[in-house]
């Protein structure tokens, strides 16, 4: 797979580990920058790195700060305050990323992950 991201402080070790036994590479941000760094920070770092921003931080599903037009990609997690439907978050974004292996595919574009779909923006 050549699809890396970028892990927001936020996203739990459980959804790092699925990717990387899903075959993809995950940067973590509390690897290489402090965890209260400032979102425009760690959307420049996932830049940076060439890397898909992953987060359950909701400012990063504001196209108005963060207009997906201007960025490598960007999946934002919808938890909404029900942690048990991570799993099933993860199973449905998995299945997504192997059908859609192409880079170029997650550039300038949001992905909403709910449990029962998967909105793009761009």
């Amino acid at each position: 797979m050549n699809l890396t991201f970028f892990a927001d402080h936020c996203v739990p070790n459980s959804v790092i580990s699925i990717l990387n036994e899903a075959g993809f590479q995950v940067i973590k941000l509390r690897d290489c920058m402090p965890v209260d760094s400032p979102d425009s920070l760690v959307i420049h770092k996932a830049q940076e790195n060439k890397a898909i921003l992953i987060s359950l931080n909701g400012d990063f599903s504001d196209i108005v700060t963060y207009p997906p037009r201007n960025y490598g990609g960007i999946i934002s997690l919808q938890i909404k305050n029900h942690p048990e439907v991570l799993l099933l978050i993860m199973e449905k974004l998995i299945t997504f990323l192997n059908s859609n292996p192409d880079r170029a595919f997650y550039q300038q574009k949001l992905f909403l992950v709910e449990s029962h779909r998967i909105r793009i923006r761009s």
